[in-house]
């Protein structure tokens, strides 16, 4: 891709320098005028666009008591300085810094104090800006590489926020008000983010202009992929059990390699904007970090979206590059077409022993010898690594007549050397009747070979950065075999990459894998994007994955296969089933807790009414609990209860469901109990459990239990069990404790 003037295609920057001389002409006064209006008008848009931002932004962080998780203003300012002529900055500035100053007027009556921060937002933007200047006076023509200008940015932002931060704080220490902010890195981290998104989507809309949704022809697809974007990131919000904040990357990425920077800046800034409003509401899969307050949340946020931007922006500067050094490459080509047709190559006429009959004039342009000079040295310019490969290309050529373009180096005149492409052929000597001459012509490919140098530099870059990602990547084409595999693989399924290349999914995952994947993979090679898990077994055990396929379309409409990104979920799975886990047991005794149990009477209360069969509900209290806690501490409560818990676990049959409700409170659910003999046998059972002495105190200690047992068939509802279960509890207790007492129902 040419590198596309961005001040061209600004409206600010259209207006001609007139303090430039060659832009200087009769009706200059007329141009400079228009420029002062197109200025003016851009700076009543500027300040009326900062003043409802600002006014939005300074609104909401003093009702929330925190500085949003971005700060956008001085991004937009940013973006429009270095979107626009340098003589145009003053105006444009000062717009901007009217409208910080008004907004905080109007939102923060009262608060003089805090008109100071606004001088560290100015400032923060002029070193932004200034830096960038400095080394691109204008966001044009060749940058010398995207990666120049991407490291050049991240300085100045880093640097701008830095200044800023500092500024804040000590505006913060001298007036002691912290409404907006209490650390520095609460200033720091919306203020990096707020240039890097907001900036970057500020230069770009002004570069792109209509085209930011895509050229004609693309807009729909591009509509379309964000869509797809929005509608993924959504639903990861939309949910808080799961954290699948990693389906975010593929399509993001899918933008970027698609539509490069317009991709990039509205992947981006979509994510962003859908993570801000999850924060700000409470949902998403930060909201899974229990007890977290909104500013932890916030942090997370920002970190999601620093590392969004990590992963994406390297990618898309990546890829910029290898544009720009793809289309140098062309460009070098069609140079060396014009002037094949225009100037002659290096044309050399060499005898079989080695003599050189003639050298064409053009060697003087080319390697800055003299026909008679590079005659006269015999093959002593070729570079000695290069000597043996002409060589045996010349004996070829003396010996079969076939002819074979050769690459090789010449030394010229200065000293350094040259690449030549070469091509000979078998002649007669036109000077020596009956001799056959080498004739060759030679072309400098120097700067093609540097240029094929960088973009096998910028493609293995890409590669580095795919084999980095924590995820298999891969392309498989239209007859189901593998094309690519990054390097990540061997750490998820212990196989090399390049074993994956040139075999079928069905070869290469076993026909019991192929299955489950088979209907994704029409569906990816039908147009239908998709997302799934499954679960491998391993040499290590179940493994369990998530993949997603997308359709791979080529340039010209075809599909080509479809993209694969795999992940390992199996750490997310098992922490899943260790949280449900402890969701439904007692952090203490690691019987079921009080949630467990209402799930399962619930259940098990319906399916007696149906089937008409009895349940016992046995309600346990240990006695004299606080006279433990108060004598020996809770550390030995804790040991009572752990005891009573073991204890009552032995006593019960395996079918039986034990519980602890909350603090000495215990619960058994029975069922078969068909009469009152068998229920009083197992609460007799459990009494004299606890017999033996708990080793509590010096000397052990003798725990005795309360419990209400109630024997029910036909129970209503769990209410009406509970009740009866807990009068008799309390009958028990009133008899004098350490015992039982049963009520029946229906039996």
């Amino acid at each position: 891709m040419r590198s596309r003037t961005f001040a061209g295609r600004f409206p600010l920057a259209r207006i001609p320098d007139e303090s430039h001389p060659s832009q200087a002409s009769p009706d200059a006064a007329q141009r400079n005028a228009r420029s002062t209006q197109a200025a003016s008008i851009g700076a009543l848009v500027l300040f009326v666009v900062i003043l409802a931002i600002n006014s939005g932004t300074l609104w909401l962080s003093r009702q929330g008591g925190a500085l949003p998780s971005i700060w956008v203003a001085n991004g937009v300012v940013a973006g429009v300085l270095l979107s626009t002529a340098r003589r145009h900055w003053s105006v444009l500035f000062c717009a901007g810094a009217a409208a910080m100053f008004l907004a905080h007027a109007l939102v923060l009556q009262g608060m003089p104090g805090h008109y100071w921060y606004v001088l560290a937002n100015l400032v923060e933007i002029l070193v932004v800006a200034s830096i960038i200047h400095f080394y691109f006076p204008t966001i044009s023509g060749d940058l010398g590489g995207y990666q120049r200008l991407g490291y050049v940015a991240i300085t100045a932002t880093l640097a701008g926020c830095a200044v800023s931060t500092l500024l804040a704080v000590v505006v913060q220490k001298l007036s002691g008000d912290s409404m907006l902010f209490t650390r520095a890195d609460e200033w720091f981290r919306p203020h990096l983010l707020g240039m890097v998104i907001v900036g970057t989507l500020t230069l770009v809309a002004f570069r792109e202009r209509g085209k930011l949704l895509g050229g004609r022809g693309r807009r729909v697809a591009m509509v379309r992929d964000l869509a797809f974007l929005a509608a993924l990131t959504l639903g990861v919000f939309a949910q808080s059990r799961y954290p699948l904040l990693f389906l975010v990357f593929p399509p993001l990425l899918y933008l970027v390699f698609r539509y490069r920077f317009p991709g990039l800046v509205l992947g981006v800034v979509t994510v962003t904007l859908i993570t801000n409003i999850g924060t700000a509401l409470g949902v998403g899969p930060f909201a899974l970090i229990v007890g977290s307050t909104i500013q932890e949340r916030v942090l997370i946020a920002q970190v999601f979206l620093g590392v969004t931007c990590l992963v994406a922006v390297p990618v898309a500067l990546v890829l910029a590059d290898s544009e720009r050094l793809s289309q140098a490459v062309a460009d070098r080509e069609n140079l060396y077409s014009l002037l094949a047709n225009y100037a002659s190559d290096l044309i050399v006429r060499i005898a079989r022993d080695g003599t050189r009959h003639y050298v064409s004039p053009s060697v003087r342009d080319m390697l800055g010898w003299t026909p008679d000079e590079f005659a006269s040295n015999r093959g002593g310019l070729i570079h000695p690594d290069d000597r043996a490969a002409v060589d045996e290309v010349l004996a070829l050529l003396r010996e079969s007549g076939k002819s074979t373009i050769v690459r090789y180096r010449v030394r010229n005149r200065a000293g350094g050397y040259q690449w030549l492409e070469a091509i000979g052929k078998l002649a007669p000597s036109p000077d020596h009747p009956g001799e056959i001459e080498i004739v060759y012509a030679a072309r400098d490919i120097t700067e093609r070979v540097l240029a094929e140098q960088a973009l096998a530099d910028s493609e293995k870059r890409l590669r580095t950065i795919a084999d980095s990602m924590p995820a298999i990547i891969s392309h498989i084409d239209r007859d189901e075999r593998y094309t690519f595999v990054n390097a990540y693989a061997y750490q998820v399924t212990g196989r090399a990459a390049e074993r994956y290349i040139g075999y079928t999914v069905k070869e290469s995952r076993g026909p019991d894998v192929y299955v489950s994947l088979k209907p994704h993979i029409d569906a990816a090679l039908s147009g239908h994007a998709s997302t799934f898990e499954y679960e491998v077994e391993s040499p290590v055990g179940k493994l369990y994955l998530q993949a997603t396929y997308v359709p791979a379309i080529a340039a010209d409409g075809e599909s080509t296969g479809f993209y694969s990104l795999t992940t390992d979920i199996t750490p997310i799975k098992l922490a899943e089933q260790k949280l449900d886990f402890l969701a439904h047991h007692d952090a203490l005794t690691g019987i079921a807790n009080r949630l467990s149990f209402r799930e399962q009477i619930m259940a098990s209360v319906d399916r007696a009414n149906i089937t008409h069969l009895p349940l016992m509900l046995i309600m346990i209290d240990v006695d004299y609990f606080k006279h433990i806690n108060d004598t020996y501490g809770h550390a030995a409560g804790d040991v009572a209860l752990t005891e009573v818990a073991s204890r009552l676990k032995a006593s019960i049959r395996k079918t039986d469901l034990l519980a602890r409700l909350g603090g000495d409170e215990f619960v058994v659910l029975c069922h078969d109990i068909e009469d009152v003999a068998t229920a009083r046998q197992l609460a007799q059972k459990i009494i004299d459990a606890m017999v033996p002495l708990a080793p509590i105190g010096p000397a052990g200690f003798r725990i005795t239990l309360s419990m209400g047992v109630a024997l029910y068939r036909d129970a209503p509802s769990v209410e009406a069990l509970s009740q009866r279960a807990d009068e008799a509890l309390y009958e028990a207790k009133a008899a004098g404790r350490n015992g039982f007492r049963i009520v029946t129902e229906g039996i």
